[in-house]
């Protein structure tokens, strides 16, 4: 599987999300930015931001006159955690307030210890202004996503719908999969008559299998890109626009997520795994998140007709049919798990506790996913 993005300027990808090694200075010498004590020079390259990754991150000291801070806007776009708690009012006001509102810390190991995660959540956030700013993504045009979503539980439809809804710097259609379920439900009709972005409803009965009621609703897309979207999970404002980023800067024949929270319903309790790597190359992606343009998507063949395990059947036939497929960032996804008949992959809640590197009380997700309001989380 091909391992290199399809630019040489840095990317996130390769991300640590623990820290091997303390916080750092970068300074200017008069020449050029120094990080670390070595010198960054005029054009960093990835092997370079690699040399990096070891660090919890770095400090900026300004000098007294202005000077090139492209560098900057680089380290950022490959999701160096970045800090300065004063910038020089000839820096972008957007650029200094984030490198403001995070000062690193050590962490202490603690299972409901969030300091790596607020590391990891400040470098997404760098990696957003970096990459936009790189591409100019502000005078772009909004990408076409056509979102594509089975459901037979009437009742979360109107959540699911509303997350789509708030979605950020992308243009959204949803090809709604009834399975088993007749649109004139009355919880139906409320949802997708207050939802106020295209969509289609496309009805199937409970015998046809999932796969294909999800193809069925695919073959109605009109977007550029398609993307899945699972109707009992929750999804942060710009998970759609991070998918595209991520797939921007590794030119990925699939993307999606790491599945890192979960919200255990019967235990009032969020898990964060952290076994499954982000910003890799990979051959699994968190089902509900997978994200491909519609014409790759009509090439693999669409969703196997299968009942259960259509997320990672269709992983599998992509991956032997050489689809290069990127795992992002998990932190604008949470998954739910309530009782595992309610569920197509079935795991006891007890595993999840055995393979969770954090646990809170509650419904915690990472603060990428809960910068909205929290209507109809629950």
């Amino acid at each position: 599987m091909p391992v290199q993005p399809t630019s040489p300027l840095p990317a996130p990808v390769g991300f640590s999300r623990s820290a091997a090694e303390g916080t750092a200075e970068m300074s200017w010498t008069g020449e050029g930015w120094l990080a670390a004590g070595e010198p960054l020079g005029d054009r960093l390259d990835p092997d370079g931001v690699a040399r990096l990754r070891p660090l919890r991150g770095l400090n900026i000291r300004w000098p007294s006159s202005r000077v090139p801070i492209e560098v900057i806007t680089v380290l950022a776009a490959a999701g160096v955690p970045l800090h300065a708690a004063g910038t020089p009012a000839w820096v972008e006001p957007e650029l200094a307030g984030l490198l403001a509102a995070w000062t690193p810390e050590e962490g202490d190991g603690d299972r409901r210890s969030v300091t790596d995660l607020r590391r990891e959540e400040h470098s997404v956030r760098l990696r957003r202004h970096g990459l936009r700013s790189r591409a100019g993504a502000a005078t772009a045009a909004l990408p076409k996503v056509s979102v594509v979503m089975s459901s037979m539980r009437p009742n979360l439809l109107a959540s699911a719908l509303g997350q789509i809804a708030r979605q950020r710097r992308v243009e959204v259609e949803v090809l709604l999969g009834l399975h088993g379920v007749p649109a004139e439900h009355e919880e139906v009709r409320r949802a997708v008559r207050e939802f106020d972005l295209p969509i289609t409803v496309v009805e199937a009965g409970s015998e046809i299998p999932f796969g294909e009621v999800l193809n069925r609703a695919a073959s109605r897309a009109g977007g550029e890109h398609l993307a899945k979207w699972d109707d009992d999970d929750w999804y942060g404002p710009e998970h759609l626009a991070d998918l595209l980023l991520a797939r921007s800067y590794t030119g990925a024949d699939i993307v999606g997520t790491a599945a890192e929270f979960f919200y255990l319903e019967p235990l009032d309790a969020t898990i964060r795994r952290t076994d499954y790597t982000s910003e890799i190359w990979s051959e699994h992606v968190a089902g509900g998140t997978i994200l491909l343009d519609l014409a790759r998507f009509q090439e693999l063949g669409g969703f196997p007709a299968l009942r259960g395990g259509v997320d990672a059947a269709f992983l599998k036939a992509a991956h032997a049919a050489e689809a290069r497929i990127y795992r992002t960032h998990g932190l604008g996804y949470m998954l739910r798990r309530s009782v595992s008949t309610d569920h197509t992959w079935r795991l006891s809640l007890a595993h999840f506790l055995r393979v969770a590197s954090n646990q809170w009380r509650g419904f915690r997700p990472s603060l990428i996913l809960d910068d909205h309001d929290r209507t109809d989380r629950r």
